[in-house]
Parts: structure tokens; C-alpha cells; sequence
């Protein structure tokens, strides 16, 4: 699992065309005290790398659309504690009014062993007769690849400070495939945060 887990990380920095698409788990409930100005960013993973670069992104997008947002990892190290208690205490030091947070739900991955096109080397020499030529043909073919197809699930919550609760959910689904050559295809972490920014937009969470 750790090692797939690695190599999703490396597609979605590395992939690019098809972005993910999103389903609506919760919708924002008229109780909701949205739109939202300053959002404190999370992204639950095993990998401190992979979530700082996911939640720059998001904070990226989000500030773009001039909300404030502060991304977890930025304000603690792999050593931090990843607990209520520490993100609490975060929103209280930046005074924020929501707390968006996407997790890795699903992840399933399949393999086919493929053959590779064969390289071919040509040897041309001259013979002693006039226009023919001797030729000599070397293939070389490399050992067979595996072919990689992942499709996962992120769940994406976000929660009123004020309320104490989630107000809104979705999933974002995303297709990554890897070729025997390592080439990659497929989502990639600005996709992912686009479209999870997208939906909190048109679902009216951000403030204008």
C-alpha cells in the first residue's frame, strides 16, 4: 500500500488532461453560516510532502478568488501531532470561520504486464558490387513493463467554526494511468483543488 500510495503521489504531480469528477455527498443546509472569508486548509495523508503540496494548491486557488487561507502544513512539521486538538488550536491563532478538509477514501489499482516495442539498429556496408549493399538488422527489446491503472476517491468536508459541525461534502473521483515507458496520464493536484474550489463556489461557500 505504500509503495502504490508513493507512486499515486508522483502521477498526480506528474499527470496531466482528464480532471476529476465530483459528486455532492452534503449539500449547505440553510442553517449554514456560509459564505466563508478565511479557511483553514487540511489534507489528511500519510505523506507530509504530498499533503503540503495539495494544500498550497488549494490555498493557491482559494486566494485567487480573494479568500483567505492558510494551509495546515505550514504552521507544523512532520513532528506535529495530526489531531483535533492541533488544528483547533490553528484556528484559533489565524481566526478562521471554516475548516476545509480532503482525505484519501478509496484507491484501487489495476496492473497488466505489456510487452515493449522492440529498437531496431541497422549496419549498412558496401559490397563489391555495384548498388547492394550487405545489411545487418539488431533488435533489442527490453523486458516487459507493467501497465497501471489507479482510480481513487478523495472526501472533501468542509466544517463551520461557528457551528462546530460539516456543512458541506463531496467526492472527487480521478482516473490515473501509468504506460510500460513510465509515461503518465490522468488528474493532477491543480485539477483536484480546481475542482473541489469550483463546486464550494457554485454551491455560494466562498465569500465575494
Amino acid at each position: 500500500m505504500k509503495k502504490i500510495a508513493s507512486l499515486v503521489c508522483v502521477s498526480l504531480l506528474l499527470g496531466a488532461c482528464a480532471g476529476p469528477k465530483v459528486t455532492r455527498v452534503q449539500t449547505l443546509s440553510d442553517s449554514a453560516d456560509a459564505p466563508y472569508g478565511n479557511v483553514l486548509v487540511v489534507m489528511l495523508f500519510k505523506s507530509f510532502d504530498y499533503r503540503r503540496y495539495f494544500e498550497q494548491e488549494i490555498v493557491k486557488q482559494l486566494k485567487a478568488r480573494g479568500i483567505e487561507a492558510v494551509a495546515s502544513t505550514s504552521m507544523m512539521n512532520t513532528k506535529t501531532p495530526v489531531n483535533l486538538d492541533t488544528f483547533v488550536a490553528m484556528v484559533d491563532q489565524v481566526n478562521s470561520d471554516a475548516v476545509l478538509v480532503t482525505q484519501l477514501v478509496d484507491l484501487s489499482t489495476a496492473s497488466k504486464v505489456k510487452d515493449r516495442s522492440p529498437e531496431s539498429t541497422y549496419n549498412l556496408r558496401p559490397t563489391y558490387y555495384v548498388n547492394v549493399w550487405s545489411v545487418e538488422l539488431t533488435e533489442y527489446v527490453e523486458p516487459p513493463g507493467l501497465e497501471l491503472k489507479h482510480s481513487l476517491t478523495m472526501a472533501t468536508q468542509l466544517f463551520s467554526v461557528r457551528n462546530e459541525e460539516p456543512v458541506w461534502a463531496i467526492e472527487t473521483n480521478s482516473k490515473i494511468a501509468r504506460d510500460v515507458d513510465g509515461q503518465t496520464r490522468g488528474s493532477t493536484i491543480a485539477l483536484e483543488a480546481k475542482a473541489i474550489i469550483s463546486a464550494m463556489s457554485r454551491d455560494g461557500l466562498l465569500a465575494k
